[in-house]
C-alpha cells in the first residue's frame, strides 16, 4: 500500500506542508499522499489511534499539538526531548516514534545561506524565549557557539531558558536588546513580532556591525522589516522560508524512502503561494 501521510493542526488550512510534500511526490514520481487534516485538541487521541492502527505511515504535527504529542508517542528523539516539542511522527510496527526537525531545518538553511558561519560567530543574540528559541538554543549548543544571549519581553521566561540549558546562555532585559546588537555576530528573531497580522518588532539596529548575520524565522512576509533594515545596514540576512523547506526533508525521507532536495524551483513555488495569500 502506498504511504499515506499528513500534517495535523487546528486550524490547518494555512499550512504549506501539503504543497511542499506534494511537489516532491510529483518531482520524484512516487506513489503516496500527504494531506492536511484539521484535528481539534479533543480529537487528538482518536486520531493517534488511527495512526497506531496503520491507517497512516506518519506525518507532521503543528500548533497546537507539538507539546501535547510528547505524551501520546512511544519514543522521542534527543532533539524532541531537549526542545519539549515534536513535529514529525512515524510508525514502527505498532509503536509511534517522534522527532523535532525544526532545528535541523533551521541549521540546514543557515548552513546553505551562510556557509561556514560558525567560524565567524562567537556571540548569538536570540530574541524570544518560547519553543522556537528553545530549539534554536539546542542547535547552537550542538554547534559549539561560545555565547548565547537571550532577550525576551518577559525576563522571567528568559531566565528560565538560561536555567534549563546553562552555559553558554545568559539573559538580558528586553529594553537592552538594542545594546546587545553591537556585541552580536548573529541575531535571530524567534518571536512572532513582525509577522503579517502581528505587532511590529521594534528593534534598534543602529549598533549593527556590517557583516553581522540576521536571521528571522518569520516567513510571512518573506522579507520582514527586521531583515530589510539589517540588509540596509550591511548585515547578511537569512529569511524564515528556508527553515520551513529544510525541516520537511527528514520526514519525507523516512516516509517515502527518498531524500528530497530543497531547490530554487521549490522555493519559487512556495513563495508564489505566499504572495497569493
Amino acid at each position: 500500500m502506498s504511504p499515506r501521510c499528513f500534517v495535523i493542526g487546528h486550524p490547518i488550512a494555512h499550512s504549506r506542508s501539503p504543497l511542499i510534500h506534494g511537489e516532491w511526490l510529483r518531482q520524484y514520481g512516487l506513489a503516496g499522499s500527504y494531506t492536511g487534516i484539521d484535528v481539534a485538541p479533543a480529537d487528538l487521541p482518536a486520531f493517534m489511534r488511527r495512526l497506531r492502527e496503520g491507517e497512516f505511515t506518519g506525518g507532521n504535527v503543528t500548533v497546537p499539538h507539538k507539546e501535547v504529542m510528547m505524551r501520546l508517542v512511544d519514543e522521542i528523539s534527543e532533539a524532541g526531548r531537549a526542545i519539549g516539542a515534536v513535529n514529525t511522527l512515524w510508525r514502527d510496527g505498532n509503536r509511534i516514534l517522534a522527532d523535532n526537525t525544526d532545528i535541523s531545518g533551521f541549521l540546514a538553511h543557515l548552513d546553505s545561506t551562510i556557509p561556514g558561519w560558525e567560524s565567524r560567530v562567537n556571540t548569538v543574540l536570540i530574541l524570544g524565549a518560547g519553543g522556537a528559541a528553545r530549539g534554536i538554543v539546542f542547535g547552537f549548543q550542538s554547534r559549539g557557539v561560545g555565547r548565547i544571549v537571550i532577550a525576551n519581553r518577559s525576563r522571567d521566561r528568559a531566565d528560565e531558558l538560561v536555567s534549563a540549558f546553562g552555559a553558554p546562555l545568559e539573559a538580558v532585559d528586553w529594553e537592552r536588546r538594542g545594546l546587545a546588537v553591537g556585541e552580536a555576530d548573529l541575531i535571530v528573531n524567534t518571536t512572532a513580532l513582525g509577522m503579517q497580522g502581528k505587532p511590529a518588532l521594534e528593534m534598534d539596529l543602529s549598533r549593527l556591525r556590517p557583516g553581522t548575520i540576521v536571521d528571522d524565522i518569520v516567513y510571512v512576509p518573506l522579507k520582514t522589516d527586521l531583515l530589510a533594515e539589517a540588509e540596509r545596514r550591511g548585515g547578511l540576512i537569512v529569511d524564515g522560508l528556508g527553515m520551513l523547506l529544510h525541516q520537511a526533508t527528514p520526514g519525507f525521507a523516512r516516509w517515502f524512502g527518498v531524500t528530497p532536495q530543497v531547490t530554487p524551483a521549490l522555493r519559487d513555488l512556495v513563495e508564489a503561494d505566499i504572495l497569493r495569500a
